[in-house]
Formats: C-alpha cells, structure tokens, sequence
C-alpha cells in the first residue's frame, strides 16, 4: 500500500504496519474459502440464542449477547461500514466465526483491505483515524496547520444504542 502525501512518499510495508501498531502481518486472511469448515447458516445457528429456529436471514436479533457484542465491535469500530448494521453480511459472520473460535486473524490484512473499500465504496467508512495519524507521524508528514475534527455525539456508542443491542444495566451498576 503506498501513497504521496504533502511530498512525502509513503508505502507502508508489514515492518512500517509493526513499528506503527505491534500488529505483525501473520494468521489467517479473512477471505472466502479460507477455512474449510465455514457454513455462513451453520455458523449464524451457533451464534442463535435459540439455534432450533429456522433462518431466514441473518439479523441481529437473534443473536446471542456475546456474538451480537462481537457484532457491534465489527461493524462499528473495525471494519465499519454506512448502512444496513441490522443484518450480517458473509465477511461480519466469518469475522465472527473466526473470533468465537479463536482462529489467528491477520488484522494488518484485514484492515488494508477495509482500507481499500473505503476508498472504493462509499458504504464503507475509514474508522482508524489514530493509525493514519501515527502512519504521518512515522513518515514525519507534516500536520501543524491541518484541519481536525472533533467527535460528534454519532461517532459514540450511547446508553440508547447499547440496549438496541440488548445490553441492559443490571442490579444499578
């Protein structure tokens, strides 16, 4: 991956994705056909608070509260998308499979390519302003006089969208 930014060329290699995030460019890509043993209905059934019920689409509804947690951290933080958070694509029910089951996810892949299809797509968002702030400050980009933007009250994760996804406050904590 490489860009130019204020005369400043940047490419940004698995060692530049180590010295900027400790993540190193190892484990399983996220793709389709990676794991042998992924079924998108019989893993979205695993993830059912009820897997008896019959599956007519994927919606969070059904969930589980550990895999609809897994859920809201995928589609909000990241590798978050514009529209649609009610239902899981086949690459939400991959992510989650591969994280309930503990399989060794190459994240620097991952977000490259979230990366890509933000740039790309206008359904996905670039939700990792932290990392291209610490990529220019490796690549010592000058950003003094830029503009920023503060959090709005959309970019948090509220009390009301915490109990859309079921989460309650139990016993006044």
């Amino acid at each position: 991956m490489s860009s130019h930014v204020k005369e400043v060329d940047i490419e940004i290699t698995p060692k530049v994705w180590f010295a900027v995030t400790d993540l190193r460019y190892e484990g399983q890509q996220i793709e389709r056909g990676a794991l042998d043993d992924f079924n998108k209905t019989v893993s979205y059934k695993a993830c059912m608070r009820y897997p008896g019920e019959d599956v007519k689409s994927f919606g969070v509804g059904k969930l589980a509260m550990t895999p609809r947690i897994l859920k809201l951290l995928i589609v909000w933080m990241l590798t978050p998308r514009g529209s649609n958070h009610a239902t899981l694509t086949e690459d939400d029910l991959m992510l989650l499979y591969w994280l309930i089951n503990k399989v060794k996810v190459n994240w620097v892949h991952t977000m490259m390519e979230h990366m890509m299809k933000a740039k790309k797509l206008n359904d996905y968002k670039l939700p990792y302003a932290i990392l291209i702030s610490r990529m220019l400050e490796f690549f010592e980009v000058e950003v003094e006089d830029e503009l920023s933007e503060d959090l709005r009250q959309t970019n948090e994760i509220n009390p009301p969208m915490l109990n859309r996804i079921g989460l309650q406050k139990v016993n006044g904590s």
